[in-house]
């Protein structure tokens, strides 16, 4: 174990601070929602686009193109002072359950979700990300992932609050093979054989490998294993954006490649037509307790993201005034929202504004032990919540 990481575990008492990690997309425009400051959105250069996504508890490399650098979508493990720092990943590799926790460790060998804010002034292209088998292909792992629109970061909706999930129920594999082949002639229409969903401040969507989705211009958290894996099915957007024909075959193997089926089968048919899409996807809080005990005891925690086996997210709101330990029964990394306290023995802030490269006291990572064993929050303002949300790697609650 090296003598950084061990320090920063041992001072930070099983806590760690992370530094911000911006991740910039070239197709996307940023909706300026991540209190990045103005001056710092394209502070990469216009060729790697804007800066429109913030990854947490990260231990995934960014696939952004042969200009991605080196760190690129990485978490920064950094000191109280702010002199040390150490990747999360490396972090990971050494303290392995310590860290993470033996069950986790022994199944994966590595932290396997992140989470992150993308940040979009419009929507973005229908697009899938691969399961495993057909992520395996090409040496990825399949991406389930998990939206939440946490109404702090929407102070305004965006051109187009929308989000389209799969086809139309009745759509036939005929239909879609039509629409795949136009990808290069034009506007494929693939959004005339779907159904967009109206997208609302503080509720969410559980979105499964195979799974086709438009997402909406809502600023939205979103946890997700540690995968980068997708292909973008719809070639011209909202206000005539274009996509380009690489992106419908990114991740393809390269036999496949000009294979409209193989694109077909990367889907989860059932899914995708499924006529009872918004009862099974769709996902509003759930309360861990009942909410009027929560409250005698200063908080609230609620469920956000939690229809996937192997992600899922809660919200946690320590009320004004109050003083309150919360346990949890796994390592998570968390991201604060509203309010200012301590949290661990930690300064917790929500900061207004962040240039590029300056740290903050607003996101955490927590070691199981440190979670099993609670952390003390405090909250010294008598009106301003404290509002937080919690990624985790399993379903400690819930089985």
């Amino acid at each position: 174990m090296s003598g950084a990481i061990e320090k920063l575990f041992e001072d930070g008492r099983g806590i760690l601070r992370l530094a911000p990690a911006w991740v910039p997309r070239s197709f996307c425009r940023p909706g300026r929602r991540i209190k990045l400051h103005p001056d710092d959105y394209y502070k990469l250069g216009l060729n790697r686009g804007g800066l429109d996504e913030r990854w947490f508890s990260s231990t995934t490399h960014a696939d952004n193109g042969p200009l991605t650098e080196e760190d690129e979508g990485l978490s920064y493990i950094v000191s109280r002072d702010g002199k040390e720092r150490a990747l999360l990943l490396e972090a990971v590799a050494e303290l392995k359950g310590a860290l993470i926790g033996d069950a986790l460790w022994g199944k994966y060998g590595r932290w396997p979700m992140y989470s992150k804010f993308f940040d979009n002034l419009g929507p973005l292209p229908h697009h899938v990300h691969h399961d495993d088998a057909h992520a395996k292909l090409v040496g990825c792992d399949g991406k389930p992932e998990m939206y939440f629109f946490p109404a702090q970061q929407n102070n305004y909706g965006g051109e187009f609050p929308f989000t389209f999930f799969g086809f139309n129920p009745g759509v036939t594999k005929d239909q879609v093979r039509e629409v795949l082949r136009g990808f290069p002639k034009g506007d494929n229409r693939i959004l005339d054989i779907s159904r967009a969903y109206r997208l609302t401040p503080d509720t969410g969507w559980d979105v499964p490998p195979g799974v086709l989705h438009a997402p909406g211009s809502l600023c939205t958290y979103e946890p997700q294993f540690a995968s980068d894996v997708m292909a973008m099915y719809q070639s011209v957007l909202y206000f005539d954006h274009t996509v380009s024909e690489d992106l419908l075959w990114l991740n393809c193997p390269e036999d496949r490649i000009g294979d409209v089926d193989y694109l077909i089968d990367v889907l989860d048919w059932d899914l995708n037509v499924d006529p009872d899409f918004f009862e099974n996807r769709f996902m509003a809080p759930i309360p861990v307790r009942p909410v009027e005990q929560m409250r005698e005891e200063g908080y609230i925690e609620e469920w956000i993201c939690y229809k996937s086996d192997i992600i899922c997210a809660k919200r946690l709101t320590v009320l004004p005034g109050a003083s309150v330990t919360v346990r949890d029964e796994a390592a998570y990394g968390l991201i604060n929202l509203q309010g200012h306290g301590t949290f661990g023995g930690w300064p917790l802030e929500t900061p207004s504004l962040i240039r590029y490269g300056e740290l903050t006291n607003d996101e955490y990572f927590v070691s199981e032990g440190a979670a099993k064993a609670g952390v003390a929050i405090e909250n010294p303002s008598q009106c301003d919540p404290i509002v937080m949300l919690k990624h985790f790697a399993m379903k400690p609650d819930l089985g």
